[in-house]
C-alpha cells in the first residue's frame, strides 16, 4: 500500500508509527483484552490513559501548574460560545479579526456581550495581520486567533493586555512552536490538525478565570448551561460526561511520539524547514505565488496560486492541479473558494518529504503548463 501525502487543512496526517502502534492495539490495549473504544471512561482501564495524555500536554508546552487542561468536545466552534458564557462580567470584550474563524468567534460573542474590533484585516483580504502591540479598556476578555488556516497567516507577537485575560484559539498552530502559556487566560484548540485524530478540544484556561459559586466575582448567569460551565468540566477532571475517549488515547501516543523525536524544539525546526522550502520556490517561480504578506506566513497553512489573471482560465488550471497532483499521491491541494488557487497544509506531522515531493510536482507542472 503507497501512503498519500494528505495536505489537508484537517484532519491531517499523523504519525505513520503512532497509527501502526494504535492498530496493534486495536483488539487489545495495554493487555487488558478491549479496545479504547470500548473501554467505560471511568475505569481503572482508561484513568491512566487519559491521566498520561494530560501530563505530556503539560510537559511538551511547559503549562504552569494554576491551569487547568479540560478534554472537550464540540470543537473550537463551541469555545466561540464557552467563552464569552463563562468569561462575561462587564458585558463588552475585544476582538482581533484575522480571518474567517476570528469573525465566527466575534459574531458569536456578539449573541451574549458587546464586541469591539480592535483591529481587523479584512480590508485586503486578510492577507497580513494587524499589529496590536497593546489593549486597554474596559473589557472582559481580549480575543486573538493565533493561525488562520484559510488565509495562511499567523500571529508573530501578541498585545499586551494587562490585567485583561488574553484568549487564544490556537487550533491550527497549537505545538508547532513554542507558546508561553502564562501569556494567556485560555488557549483552546481542536485536535485534528496538530495533535489527534477529530473529536477531542483541548482548553487550557488559568483556574481564576474558572467560575462557580465560591468564585470572587460570584457564579455565572443561571442561563449558562451546564455543559458549557467550565467549572462542570473542570471539577471532574473532564468526565462529567463521556469524553472522546479514543481521541483523547490518540493524542497521548502523539504526544508520546513528539516527546520521543526530539519534542518541541526539534518539531518547530522541522516546521520551519518544511515552510521554508515551500516559499524559497514560491517566492521563485514565475508561474505560482503565495498571496500572503512575507512577515505574516503561517508555516502550517500555504495558500498560492497562478499567475493567470484570466478567471475561467486560472480555474481550469488550478483544476488541473490538483485532479493531477492527486494522481501522483499528493491530495487534498484545492484552496479555499475565499483566496482560490490551491493551499498546502503541512501541519506537524507532514514529512519533509512530502513538501519535497509537492515542489517538485510543482516544478514539473510549471514547465508543462506555464
Amino acid at each position: 500500500m503507497n501512503r498519500v501525502y494528505n495536505f489537508s487543512a484537517g484532519p491531517s496526517m499523523l504519525p505513520k508509527v503512532v497509527l501502526e502502534r494504535a492498530a496493534a492495539e486495536m483488539l487489545d490495549c495495554n493487555g487488558t483484552g478491549q479496545s479504547v473504544m470500548e473501554m467505560s471512561h471511568r475505569s481503572k482501564a482508561f484513568e491512566p490513559i487519559i491521566a498520561k495524555t494530560e501530563a505530556l500536554l503539560r510537559e511538551l508546552m511547559n503549562i504552569p501548574a494554576n491551569y487547568k487542561v479540560l478534554f472537550l468536545q464540540g470543537g473550537a466552534s463551541l469555545q466561540f460560545a464557552m467563552v464569552p458564557l463563562n468569561l462575561k462580567k462587564k458585558g463588552k470584550a475585544a476582538y482581533v479579526d484575522t480571518g474567517v474563524w476570528s469573525g465566527k468567534a466575534l459574531k458569536e460573542a456578539k449573541r451574549w456581550l458587546a464586541v469591539d474590533v480592535v483591529a481587523s484585516s479584512k480590508d485586503k483580504n486578510y492577507t497580513y495581520v494587524p499589529k496590536v502591540a497593546k489593549v486597554e479598556g474596559d473589557y472582559d476578555y481580549v480575543h486573538v486567533t493565533s493561525n488562520n488556516t484559510i488565509f495562511g497567516t499567523k500571529m508573530n507577537a501578541f498585545p499586551e493586555t494587562g490585567n485583561i485575560p488574553l484568549v487564544c484559539d490556537a487550533s491550527s498552530n497549537i505545538l508547532s512552536e513554542p507558546m508561553d502559556v502564562s501569556k494567556f487566560g485560555i488557549i483552546y484548540a481542536g485536535a485534528q490538525k496538530n495533535l489527534a485524530p477529530a473529536g477531542v478540544t483541548v482548553v487550557i484556561i488559568r483556574e481564576d478565570l474558572i467560575r462557580g459559586p465560591e468564585h470572587k466575582d460570584g457564579d455565572l448567569d443561571a442561563t449558562v448551561p451546564t455543559m458549557l460551565r467550565y467549572d462542570t468540566h473542570a471539577n471532574e477532571g473532564s468526565m462529567f460526561n463521556t469524553p472522546p475517549c479514543y481521541s483523547i488515547y490518540m493524542m497521548g501516543l502523539v504526544l508520546e511520539h513528539l516527546k520521543e523525536t526530539g519534542g518541541l524544539a526539534a518539531l518547530t525546526k522541522t516546521n520551519r524547514e518544511k515552510a521554508k522550502i515551500l516559499y524559497d520556490f514560491l517566492d521563485g517561480s514565475k508561474f505560482f505565488k503565495a498571496t500572503t504578506a512575507k512577515e505574516d506566513r503561517s508555516i502550517m497553512n500555504v495558500p498560492f496560486v497562478t499567475i493567470i489573471e484570466d478567471k475561467e482560465k486560472a480555474d481550469a488550471i488550478n483544476k488541473k492541479f490538483v485532479s493531477e497532483a492527486a494522481k501522483a499521491g499528493l491530495v487534498n491541494l484545492a484552496g479555499h473558494r475565499l483566496v482560490g488557487g490551491m493551499r498546502a497544509s503541512i501541519y506537524n506531522y507532514m514529512p519533509v518529504d512530502g513538501v519535497k515531493a509537492l515542489v517538485e510536482f510543482m516544478k514539473k507542472f510549471e514547465k508543462e503548463n506555464a
